[in-house]
């Protein structure tokens, strides 16, 4: 069985590799084409399945509303950054400027995240209430994943 915290962790950490790729490639090479297309569809996927998971625990106890409400919010933001990256130049230099804003953006959000909501969060939610939960955000994330490939096949044929 897995565990929420490591099944995210492990998430955030592979994001963080692929913006660090994004960052050290240049123009619209392969490889930055290639990191880029894993890291907005994991994200998007990673977020979905965190929201429906694990905030959606943390929004039943008293403390978590806000601290589930912020980070919802901030994926919102991460969101329109990635949309707004998706339908520019990757090579152009107005990409590179508002991709350094989306990592440090995201780099917060996940530090946060890990550092001061995972730590309250094991404070007021039993292990025994979030046991399974991990394994929920994995099989919530496949099936994100799936809809989302979905949208992107939708949109290739129109």
């Amino acid at each position: 069985m897995t565990d929420i915290y490591s099944a995210i962790k492990s998430d955030h950490d592979r994001h963080r590799e692929l913006l660090s790729i994004i960052e050290q490639t240049s123009g619209a090479s392969d490889e930055r084409k290639k990191a880029w297309d894993e890291f907005y569809h994991d994200v998007k996927a990673h977020a979905a399945a965190e929201e429906e998971t694990f905030y959606s625990k943390l929004i039943s106890k008293t403390w978590g509303q806000d601290a589930a409400r912020h980070s919802v919010h901030e994926h919102q933001q991460l969101d329109d950054l990635m949309e707004e990256l998706n339908e520019m130049d990757m090579s152009s230099s107005g990409w590179l400027n508002k991709f350094k804003t989306l990592q440090h953006d995201y780099l917060h959000h996940v530090d946060e995240e890990e550092d001061e909501v995972f730590t309250r969060a094991k404070e007021v939610i039993k292990d025994s209430e979030i046991k399974g939960y991990g394994d929920r955000f994995l099989k919530r994330k496949q099936e994100e994943s799936g809809l989302i490939e979905e949208k992107k096949e939708d949109a290739l044929e129109d």
